[in-house]
């Protein structure tokens, strides 16, 4: 027994640091992309096209009214914002209209749904309608747990410049907005563990999806997919959009330019429902690439090798093992979260990363215990492709 168990870290100690190599290999790259993209913001400042913002809301958490306020200071020369949720008394609207009262020479339109059609998505409600009302051909979504910096709409635009480019998304750095350890490993776990799986990702199959934070779309595109309501039965709406833009055979941009993305659940419990309820959408959505997820982790299989190894009498071997997991780990937390993303955590980068991917390797295998969720008060069933089904 002992031999299979240190047999198995051995294998896990190479997929995960294969999986690693991948990823510091495609950092060069994309730093080079970015530097690429800052010297064509400074020779094209010009290229501005008009953007139409949509931010979805649903109630309000804490810090909304910051967040919001972000997405009124930008240095960007035309642009609206539309506001929309399903009651229009819903305090995220009330709000919003606060943020906009402090900023008159902003573009406003404030919507309400009713909840009407309805829809398994509800967020695809507010997206018809914020596109039925929108003024401009270039879609911006983004989601109202996201804090941004001045320069964003510019570089959200700067894709668009290429007649290839149908859609374009940003990597995100973790925050923790309250502090608190597990909203900290939820942070960091999205600054390096999410942002390693989309470097990767489009190392070898090239961008396919789009992340939801922030995403972008040509109008015309939407609309020669069949509206946002092609994701209205689905959980993982922003993958869907993503991977339909894809297969019209237009490219999906990932942007130099790294937001960021509040960690608001400051609890163990709703951090874990949060970021399970993830992993069970990606299980359904990409089943395969999800299963594949376990061999990206080194933590789980480093600390099972040390075991093994001291099992069978070689406990200096063991430690080499687990040594190897934190070197692989340190790597991508330093190459992606510090140099990719610009993470400032370096307690988070250096000491609560290698917890986050036994953490994550850990959650990774809650994903297939069942196939329901919680989400947003309502319990629904995963189905084969990502889509939902109501359960109450």
């Amino acid at each position: 027994m002992p031999y299979v168990l240190l047999g198995l870290a051995v294998f896990g100690l190479i997929t995960s640091t294969v999986f690693a190599g991948i990823v510091l290999w495609a950092v060069p790259g994309y730093l080079r992309e970015r530097r690429n993209a800052l010297v064509q913001l400074a020779a094209r400042p010009s290229f501005t096209p008009p953007l139409s913002l949509f931010k979805p809301l649903r109630g309000t958490d804490p810090g909304l009214e910051s967040y919001l306020e972000t997405f009124f200071t930008q240095d960007y020369p035309e642009y609206e914002i539309l506001f929309c949720a399903r009651d229009e008394n819903d305090p995220g609207l009330a709000t919003a209209h606060r943020v906009a009262a402090r900023h008159p020479r902003i573009s406003v339109k404030f919507l309400s749904t009713g909840g009407q059609p309805d829809y398994i998505n509800d967020k695809v409600i507010s997206m018809e309608k914020m596109e039925a009302e929108a003024a401009h051909g270039i879609i911006v979504i983004s989601d109202s747990d996201v804090r941004v910096s001045p320069d964003y709409l510019r570089a959200v635009a700067l894709p668009f410049a290429d007649a290839r480019v149908g859609a374009m998304c940003c990597l995100y750095r973790g925050v923790a907005a309250e502090g608190g350890l597990w909203a900290r490993l939820e942070a960091v776990g999205m600054s390096v563990e999410m942002s390693a799986g989309v470097l990767a990702a489009r190392a070898m199959e090239g961008m396919q999806f789009t992340l939801g934070p922030t995403m972008a779309f040509r109008r015309e595109t939407i609309r020669r997919m069949g509206g946002f309501r092609v994701t209205a039965d689905y959980c993982a709406d922003d993958f869907v959009l993503g991977n339909e833009t894809f297969k019209l055979g237009q490219a999906v941009a990932l942007s130099h330019h790294a937001i960021d993305h509040m960690v608001l659940n400051s609890s163990f419990i709703s951090s874990l429902k949060h970021q399970v309820r993830w992993m069970k959408s990606t299980r359904f959505s990409r089943p395969k690439g999800h299963f594949g997820t376990a061999l990206t982790f080194s933590m789980p299989f480093g600390l099972l090798g040390w075991a093994a190894a001291a099992w069978l009498g070689h406990p200096w071997c063991g430690l080499a093992l687990f040594a190897l997991a934190v070197a692989a780990r340190l790597a991508l937390s330093v190459a992606v979260g510090r140099l990719v993303v610009r993470d400032t955590s370096w307690f988070g980068l250096l000491i609560l990363y290698p917890i986050r991917d036994l953490m994550g390797f850990c959650i990774w295998a809650a994903s297939y215990a069942g196939r329901r969720i919680l989400w947003r008060g309502r319990v629904y069933s995963l189905l084969p492709g990502g889509k939902m089904r109501a359960e109450q």
